[in-house]
């Protein structure tokens, strides 16, 4: 589809430094109706100055979009990937990943409401979010064209953008707040939400350098958090967290609740080098203080009502899992066979998870439940009336029966 058959396009629009100029870019150079979404994910920051600012820019106040997505987020994306205690390369728990799909969904939902031909994202030719945001809208609508400024204009440094925006006159805010609620002054590129909060660029692409204790804008530094330890409680029904401490709350309430603990006790913070999906390595840190907590919890409560094999296979499971949504394929049908089959063992997962919080760590101590799979008639170390230890022999020789075989074989020659 040529640019000249393009008369509206939908942008992901945050109004930041990326966006802003995007769309100033997309005025000029496509000469289309510019159509502003931004959602409200919970990223800790007004979304309201988009609005302002959009119309500033010349978009028409219908055509500006700002929607609070937070439940939706929370309830169908996060706790579904949670289910499956989604961690990518053992250290990630995704949470930009699992945000890029629903941003796509709503980028098609104003698409087809509006009649648009096409939409934009501010992602690089570098990163993930490229291949996420496309691989979501093509595959809720095909026929749709993609607009990447990042692969096609010329401006390929913060250097540049920053000379585009001064020569239109285009107005750059601070997005982000620290822990007291004020702006945050960061040289990195950040990306923020309910579940987390990342920072990449500048001093942290040298591996070799720790994070600047200023960078982390959640967390309490661990070394600083409360002498004491706090107790919580998480409930779960169907392998979602329900209530916490005894009240009953919506997803993103809880989520929220978590974090804020989290935040608190300096949990959940992360230094990783990862494999980016187009090919080279890239370093991040992040900030997932109730994710962290929840993946805990969770777990414990597996531990007492999933069947060993049930368990195991999703383990096995997991990192594939994990990989889609790395990669952007939350749609596929591939995605959506491994969501069926980890939802089919959550039905019995159901209780309650006592956790205590303490200086960046997370410790389970104390899980219940109706469905419970443990008994004490069996794994007692005391006397008991329902194991014969004898048992074990014939096990254990019909298990070693090959290796016996084997080692005679091994004898004759």
């Amino acid at each position: 589809m040529s640019k000249k058959y393009i008369k509206k396009v939908v942008l992901a629009y945050s109004g930041g430094l990326d966006t802003s100029i995007i769309l100033k870019w997309l005025q000029d150079e496509y000469n289309a109706e510019v159509i502003t979404f931004t959602a409200d994910l919970g990223q800790g920051e007004e979304v309201e100055p988009a609005r302002t600012k959009a119309i500033a820019c010349g978009i028409k106040p219908e055509n500006v979009f700002i929607l609070d997505i937070k439940e939706e987020f929370v309830k169908d994306y996060v706790f579904p990937m949670f289910r499956a205690n989604a961690i990518y390369e053992g250290e990630y728990l995704l949470g930009t990943s699992i945000a890029r799909p629903l941003i796509a969904k709503k980028l098609i939902d104003i698409a087809n409401q509006t009649g648009a031909e096409a939409v934009s994202h501010g992602a690089t030719g570098k990163g993930n979010d490229q291949v996420r945001f496309e691989l979501g809208a093509l595959a809720l609508r095909p026929d749709i064209k993609v607009i990447a400024p990042w692969r096609e204009w010329e401006l390929n440094s913060r250097e540049s953008l920053l000379e585009y925006a001064k020569k239109h006159g285009i107005e750059i805010a601070q997005k982000h707040l620290d822990k007291d609620g004020n702006p945050a002054v960061s040289p990195y590129s950040m990306d923020a939400n309910l579940l987390h909060i990342s920072y990449e660029g500048l001093h942290l692409e040298n591996p070799a350098n720790e994070p600047e204790e200023s960078m982390w804008l959640w967390t309490t530094a661990p070394e600083l958090a409360p002498d004491e330890a706090e107790y919580l409680t998480l409930t779960y029904k169907n392998g979602d967290p329900i209530a916490l401490n005894g009240v009953e709350m919506s997803p993103a309430t809880l989520l929220t609740k978590l974090n804020e603990y989290g935040n608190k006790h300096g949990i959940g913070r992360v230094d990783i080098v990862e494999n980016r999906y187009v090919g080279m390595k890239a370093r991040g840190c992040y900030e997932t203080p109730g994710g962290t907590i929840m993946l805990k919890a969770h777990r414990a409560i597996e531990s007492i009502c999933l069947d060993r094999e049930a368990a195991h296979l999703k383990d096995e499971l997991m990192p594939k899992y994990a990989k889609l949504i790395y990669q952007g394929y939350w749609f596929s049908p591939e995605r959506e066979m491994l969501q069926a089959a980890i939802d089919a063992t959550q039905k019995n997962v159901e209780g309650t998870v006592k956790v205590k919080l303490y200086k960046g760590n997370v410790m389970v101590v104390g899980r219940e439940s109706i469905n419970s799979l443990y008994d004490d008639a069996y794994s007692t170390f005391e006397k008991d009336e329902v194991y014969n230890q004898k048992d074990a022999e014939g096990f254990i020789r019909l298990n070693a029966l090959r290796f016996i075989i084997a080692g005679k074989n091994k004898n004759r020659k």
